[in-house]
């Protein structure tokens, strides 16, 4: 950080009491205080930077171990996926066949199944 002087900027006129001087002291003083202070924030960032570092990489490692752990399972439930997928199909096209090759039987299904439901539910 840079720190620039105000000397260049014009004094106040001198008083009779010597208040100019006294008006420079509390400028100086206000000035190095400042500085002070500028220097101090640098030094903080300087030591923090590498504590930041360190706490990002701690970060970004408890990520990447957390995406491998949680890996597997997501495979496993993209397979089951699949495998449901895959029954769910096979079990369409069975009954598709099956009410093909018996029509009458598959209505008479669908009649005593109705018949059943709505017993069980007047009830």
């Amino acid at each position: 950080m840079e720190t620039t002087s105000l000397s260049t900027l014009a004094t106040p006129p001198a008083t009779p009491n010597g208040s100019t001087s006294v008006v420079n002291r509390a400028s100086s003083n206000a000035h190095a205080a400042v500085d002070s202070i500028a220097q101090a924030a640098d030094s903080a960032a300087r030591n923090a930077k590498p504590a930041i570092d360190h706490a990002a990489s701690m970060a970004h490692s408890v990520v990447n171990r957390a995406a491998g752990a949680a890996a597997p399972p997501a495979q496993w439930l993209v397979d089951q996926g699949e495998r449901i997928n895959t029954t769910q199909k096979r079990l369409v096209a069975d009954t598709r066949g099956s009410i093909s090759a018996h029509p009458l039987l598959a209505v008479g299904v669908a009649v005593a199944a109705g018949f059943m439901l709505g017993r069980l539910f007047r009830q």
